[in-house]
């Protein structure tokens, strides 16, 4: 049994990646180092795999409507955080939509319960403690969708400063402190009076050919953007233009520049940086077979963008998608009042419990705001309405059946993490392992 899961996880892991693998072999190496860290780091790089094993999972909790609704995709504990909507306000919501797609609700939820259960062992908290605790995060989303659907207000609620407490509330002030020339003196240098990109390791320079594609490529993007009136106008010149690429965990080997613009005046302290990312292929698609799904995307940036502004009811103005030599990029600021959610100096149950509330209303925001009220014709209905109707009287079932979930799938993890850590170092994964894992000669050592 051990050796079929093995094969199965580098299986998933190569069919989901060898593209990206063999334009960038050494990303994903790095990539693969950074999974083989703990349990909780190979979970996060390996979406794959969770739905792989979630196309042979019976779901009890879906049904026509709530097998189609919009999804996070990577729901798990530390995509959480802060960003500056296009109203100006500091919230804390979900982030990262790499891999956004539409499919069964719970997905969202199971994967997010049994991130916690893994990182919650790392916290030495008891089963009966991480049971409580996602219970907390289960009811306040189950609370927070019916009260969706006694009223309209799911596109106008948010988790600001007024309405958070604790870690989350501190988060978004801690965010307000933060300034843009801050961001721009990290990524920047000021010479003869200009801004430019700083020169660094991971910026490349780009040839003329190169540099005007990605040029051509930004005119495409301004005619992806949303509406005005903005809350800010930007002229769209552009400064300074780089090469880049993905360095975490979910963007090994994805092909990446950075746009330096002017700012919303010539103020040098105002510039604008864009990241232009290329679009991944996001996990719940390997299983959600609907046509018609998929032919609603033109390409992978454009599904990004879309997904974002269909799950955050008040997205960046600057969010937008375009292509490059026929591939799909996504186009969004990098922003300065962007922070993760930090669980290191989380370690005490009083302490999580009302961060886990939040987390809970967060993602019922996130799920019943792309729907029948909002631009994308794809959930043409309530979606507070259909998971209600699809839950009905069996709330402490639908509870305790996630939880025993949580805690079965983060053990199943634990055993995956061991297999894949082996295989790795076997030279088991082609493509990746081979190279750079060989013995060193002696006079290397």
């Amino acid at each position: 049994m051990a050796d079929e899961r093995a094969r199965l996880i580098v299986d998933v892991l190569v069919d989901a990646f060898s593209d990206l693998m063999a334009a960038d072999a050494d990303a994903f190496r790095t990539k693969f180092r950074k999974m083989a860290a703990d349990p909780f780091a190979f979970y996060r790089g390996s979406a794959c795999l969770f739905y792989a094993d979630m196309a042979t999972t019976e779901d009890r909790w879906c049904d026509e409507r709530t097998s189609r609704v919009w999804i996070h995709g990577d729901l798990h504990a530390e995509n959480f955080g802060t960003y500056m909507d296009a109203t100006g306000r500091i919230v804390f919501d979900v982030n990262d939509f790499d891999e956004a797609y539409l499919g069964h609700v719970s997905w969202d939820l199971r994967r997010f319960a049994a991130s916690f259960a893994l990182m919650s062992w790392r916290k030495a908290f008891s089963d009966d403690v991480i049971a409580e605790l996602i219970g907390v995060y289960l009811g306040a989303w189950l609370d927070q969708v019916e009260a969706f659907g006694r009223s309209d207000a799911d596109r106008d609620f948010a988790l600001t400063v007024h309405n958070t407490e604790g870690a989350v509330r501190e988060l978004i002030q801690e965010t307000a402190t933060r300034t843009r020339l801050g961001l721009l003196d990290r990524m920047t240098v000021v010479e003869r009076y200009e801004r430019r990109f700083a020169d660094r390791a991971r910026n490349r320079r780009l040839e003329e050919p190169e540099r005007d594609e990605v040029l051509e490529a930004l005119e495409r993007y301004k005619a992806t953007l949303p509406p005005r009136p903005w809350r800010r106008e930007v002229a769209y010149e552009v400064k300074d233009l780089i090469g880049t690429g993905g360095f975490g965990i979910g963007s090994a080997g994805l092909p990446a520049y950075n746009v330096l613009l002017e700012g919303y005046d010539q103020a040098l302290e105002n510039d604008v940086v864009l990241s232009v990312k290329q679009g991944n292929v996001p996990a719940p698609s390997r299983i959600v077979t609907d046509p018609g799904i998929r032919e609603y995307f033109h390409h992978e940036g454009h599904r990004t963008a879309t997904s974002q502004r269909a799950l955050q009811s008040h997205a960046s103005q600057f969010l937008g998608h375009t292509e490059i030599r026929g591939t799909g990029f996504v186009v969004a600021e990098l922003s300065p009042y962007e922070l993760d959610l930090d669980w290191d100096d989380l370690t005490e149950p009083a302490d999580i419990r009302p961060v886990l509330e939040q987390l809970g209303r967060a993602t019922a925001k996130l799920h019943c705001v792309g729907d029948a009220d909002s631009d994308h014709a794809l959930v043409p209905f309530q979606t507070e309405e259909a998971v209600l109707a699809m839950i009905g009287g069996r709330r402490e079932e639908f509870v305790d059946d996630l939880v025993e979930f949580a805690h079965s799938y983060a053990r199943r993890t634990q055993d995956d993490f061991r297999l894949f850590v082996d295989a790795f170092r076997a030279g088991a994964i082609p493509g990746i392992s081979s190279s750079g894992s060989e013995p060193l000669a002696p006079a290397d050592r």
